[in-house]
């Protein structure tokens, strides 16, 4: 207990009042640490520390440090070296430096820190760095078939080196594996830094890819060719290693050796799962490469989110601010009863399955008044489902219905065929020349018209563009400003500026 008691003292200036103050004079003794300095005095803390904001009188860093001496990150003792007369001599005057305890607590907050703002990469450098290793480890292991063997002392080093390059590729890819889909949801918020997200991180996945994919066959090879030779090797360094330990008898000794053998063998193992198959499961590289592609459809994934929540969203009070206009734009209280049942839906519903005795067919527009009664199951009011007791009802046949909906379509694509015949003459023709229009024709005209108007940004500009379908071309040039054309149709009278309007078609319709 007492020493989880001491642990948590050394922690106690992180969350303290003067937090700040303590963490800038931590870092003035982590960083004298580093330059190999033993000791400081409190002048020469306030004179090298990085403070947020003004910096703190002297009297104030003394007693900052002497509160951390107090909780063990520093050790103190008397300072005698500026001593000149009795009374410096009798004035309390300190040197600092970090404690054990305090070097444990900056070299965690360092890792901490570290591993806290790293940014996942996906190293292109390393697996460059892991083929020449592998090249040079190659050259080496094949000089023992000289007299004199391999050089053991150079193999050891070329092996360090290509676990520290291979362990931080794996633990970086591991990283960028967790990251990406936070990165993401992290920036779904903003549109400019999603799609800046999106040309980098797109960049940089097909760089690696596209490396990977060169590198990885070679890596490969290179493994295959050392995989038959390397055991001896690492036996040898092992028994280097093991010559290393704290002394012991001779069992000691072996069982050193062979302990630093095993973990030789095993890093090799987990080299050759990165590049290699290994029974049913595929190379760690090949899961890498699945991993990069598949955040390509992760930041598409997170667009559409986006554009989904920005196409979702409603301002009720605006929505509220517009029908109050549209209300009072209504010309009589008839209009505004219409309004308002075709914005809150008050229009009449039949549903026929709450009535099944019912005989004859209601239509989906009577009026609730006018309608007989539903007769509405107690089941229906508390499960919400009704399921009517005895048979079931024969099935009605609907031949005849669907027989009148294929003559109606039948006649309504003739009409449709015949409005098309009479506008894509395929000759420029003005809207005054145009004449009566049916309804047919009138609605294909008036279809054409928006599409032809979508496209215009200046009322002079001539329009040229294909329909929606590609079935139909449309030229409208404008005409002069004091032009008028009037079309006469069923529904009204239609009249604006004259257009000279041409309509062909593009193909034979189907």
């Amino acid at each position: 207990m007492l020493a989880t008691n001491t642990a948590a003292e050394l922690f106690r200036h992180l969350s303290a009042e003067k937090a700040a103050l303590y963490r800038s004079i931590m870092d003035v003794f982590a960083a004298a640490k580093r330059q190999y300095r033993l000791q400081l005095r409190p002048d020469e803390v306030l004179a090298e520390a990085n403070w947020s904001g003004s910096p703190p009188r002297l009297e104030e860093v003394s007693t900052a440090l002497a509160q951390l001496a107090e909780w063990g990150n520093l050790e103190s003792q008397p300072d005698t070296a500026r001593v000149s007369s009795l009374n410096d001599f009798y004035r309390a005057r300190f040197l600092y430096r970090l404690s054990h305890g305090g070097e444990a607590v900056e070299a965690g907050l360092t890792v901490f820190f570290q591993t806290l703002y790293r940014r996942a990469e996906l190293q292109t450098v390393a697996l460059e760095d892991i083929t020449s290793r592998l090249l040079a480890l190659r050259q080496l292991v094949d000089d023992t078939m000289s007299p004199d063997g391999p050089d053991v002392a150079k193999v050891h080093e070329v092996l360090r080196d290509l676990v520290r390059v291979f362990e931080d590729l794996a633990e970086n890819a591991q990283a960028f594996m967790a990251g990406v889909a936070r990165s993401l949801e992290l920036q779904q918020a903003d549109a400019n830094a999603v799609i800046t997200y999106k040309r980098r991180l797109i960049d940089y996945l097909e760089r690696f890819m596209g490396d990977l994919v060169r590198r990885s066959e070679a890596i490969a090879q290179l493994i295959q060719h050392l995989s038959s030779r390397i055991d001896h090797i690492f036996l040898q360094i092992a028994e280097r290693e093991a010559t290393d330990a704290a002394p012991g008898d001779a069992q000691d000794q072996i069982d050193e050796k062979m302990r630093r053998w095993q973990g030789w063998r095993e890093r090799w193992k987990g080299l050759q799962g990165w590049f290699l198959s290994t029974g049913a499961e595929p190379p760690q590289a090949e899961l890498l490469r699945a991993r990069a592609r598949a955040a390509i459809p992760q930041l598409l994934g997170a667009i559409a989110a986006m554009n989904e929540r920005r196409s979702g969203r409603s301002d009720r009070s605006a929505d509220f601010r517009m029908l109050a206009q549209w209300f009072a734009a209504c010309e009589s209280e008839s209009e505004a009863h219409r309004l308002a049942r075709a914005a809150f839906a008050l229009q009449p519903a039949r549903h026929f399955s709450l009535n099944p005795l019912s005989e004859d067919d209601i239509p989906a527009s009577t009026s609730w008044m006018d309608a007989p009664p539903l007769q509405i199951s107690p089941r229906l009011r508390e499960y919400g489902e009704a399921a009517p007791r005895g048979p079931l009802a024969r099935v009605r046949d609907r031949s005849a219905e669907r027989a009148l909906m294929a003559q109606q379509l039948s006649e309504e694509s003739r009409q449709v065929e015949a409005a098309r015949q009479r506008l894509a003459t395929g000759q420029p023709i003005k809207l005054s020349e145009l004449g009566d229009l049916d309804t047919h024709a009138f609605g294909l005209f008036l279809s054409l018209l928006g599409e032809a108007l979508a496209e215009q940004a200046h009322p002079d500009q001539i329009v040229e563009r294909h329909t929606g379908d590609g079935l139909l071309h449309i030229r409208m040039k404008p005409l002069e400003v004091d032009s008028h054309a009037r079309i006469t149709t069923s529904s009204g009278v239609f009249s604006g500026r004259d257009h000279l309007l041409t309509i062909s078609l593009t193909q034979e319709p189907m």
